[in-house]
């Protein structure tokens, strides 16, 4: 039952994106009884995916509060130990589980079911469309999609990821606010040759790098991601055919398992590729619309994104809450809270391309050497601090509770 100081209604809301972000503000506002639609142009959820963690107590908190915290560890990968090898596969550093993994990881397709499976019953999920235009007005938020008819929301939230829609149309054109670094990432499933059981190797030349796990304890099966350092590239983001060309001649004589890890991806139909990157905008919220998770401040990896749009949304439903469904009030206080702390959080992914391909040999050394360091006994407890501190940097209120 909705705490009826708190309750939400009356309060129309359009979630444009059902990956992460999207269901876990569906799933707080759902809490104070806000009727929410959500459209996904994918025509169903997404499964599998990269492999997210969420570190220390404020996420703990907010997953606990949304009453999904022991269904992600009933659901986590139980990823241990990754292995920084050479290229005759023999380790130089030994990576463990927690410095990797946080306190819980889990993929990302099984938190977005997660969510979704509490929040189908009483939230409108339009699957295979997308917003086409939005009209911001002083009392709603006016929408036409690609499919369906046009419909009228109290606001509307851009959950729509890193090349967000929804951004574009009302915080103007991608680049005025993606930030290039440098670095490009991939990732396919492959054939699990080296028999890993939830474990996984890296193996870096100058500019680039493959990285091979297994995350599920399938015997059969393992996840391959590969970084490489580039030029910004010139291509079509929806042609597949067009990022394996592009992969197959950045990996060209590979060392270790490049020649297996190619062949895999001839036959791969499950390809992500993309520039690693982050989205840094002036404001996240304007009039009716405001942005959540990568769609305002994403890094496409190591700047915790899941865990901040996870915090994001449990802030967002929590404003709009106190503020009684007053957007103004609560889109203020949205961005007071969270703006600073996922840009904490951002600075990190700056090093996610250099860790997976150093630019060196003699930086790859220096990383190995750093790495060793830091997963020794003495450093081990200040490194795990090390890199909770961004993703607890942020104090929360007392949300009223549901």
């Amino acid at each position: 039952m909705t705490n009826k100081t708190h309750d939400l209604s009356h309060l129309t809301v359009l979630i444009s994106g059902a990956s992460v972000a999207g269901p876990a503000l569906a799933l707080n506002l759902m809490r104070y009884g806000a009727r929410v639609t959500v459209v996904e142009k994918a025509p169903e959820l997404r499964g599998g995916g990269f492999a997210v963690d969420f570190r220390g107590h404020v996420h703990r908190r907010v997953l606990t509060e949304m009453g999904i915290w022991d269904e992600i560890h009933v659901r986590q990968t139980h990823m241990g130990r990754q292995i920084v090898v050479d290229a005759d596969g023999a380790p130089k550093v030994d990576l463990p589980s927690d410095m990797m993994s946080g306190d819980v990881e889990i993929f990302r397709g099984e938190l977005a079911h997660i969510m979704y499976e509490r929040t189908r019953d009483r939230v409108e999920y339009v699957f295979g469309d997308s917003v086409a235009t939005l009209t911001d007005s002083a009392d709603g938020v006016d929408v036409t999609f690609e499919k369906g008819p046009a419909r009228r929301f109290d606001l509307v939230i851009g959950a729509d990821g890193l090349h967000s829609r929804t951004r574009s149309l009302v915080f103007g054109d991608e680049s005025r606010h993606l930030r290039f670094l440098d670095h490009y990432v991939a990732g396919f499933e492959v054939p699990n040759h080296l028999g890993l059981d939830r474990t996984g190797r890296v193996y870096s030349e100058p500019g680039r790098a493959i990285a091979l796990g297994n995350y599920d304890g399938d015997p059969d099966r393992a996840g391959a991601l590969l970084v490489f350092r580039s030029e910004r590239l010139s291509y079509d983001r929806r042609d597949p055919a067009a990022h394996k060309r592009i992969l197959a001649e950045r990996f060209a004589g590979m060392g270790w398992e490049g020649p297996n890890v190619l062949k895999a991806l001839e036959a791969a139909d499950d390809v992500y590729f993309d520039a690693i990157a982050q989205i840094h905008v002036d404001r996240l919220t304007q009039g009716r619309v405001a942005l959540l998770g990568d769609a305002g401040y994403g890094a496409t990896m190591g700047g915790m994104g899941t865990g901040v749009a996870i915090v994001g949304a449990y802030v967002l439903a929590g404003e709009l809450a106190l503020a009684g469904g007053d957007h103004r009030a609560a889109f203020a206080a949205y961005e007071a809270r969270i703006a600073g702390f996922a840009k904490g959080c951002q600075k990190t992914s700056g090093n996610a391309g250099p860790f997976f391909a150093p630019a060196t040999e003699r930086r790859i050394r220096s990383r190995d050497r750093m790495y060793r360091l830091l997963a020794s006994r003495p450093l081990a407890a200040f490194f795990k601090r090390l890199t909770e501190k961004s993703a607890t940097n942020i104090k929360l209120p007392e949300y009223p509770g549901a």
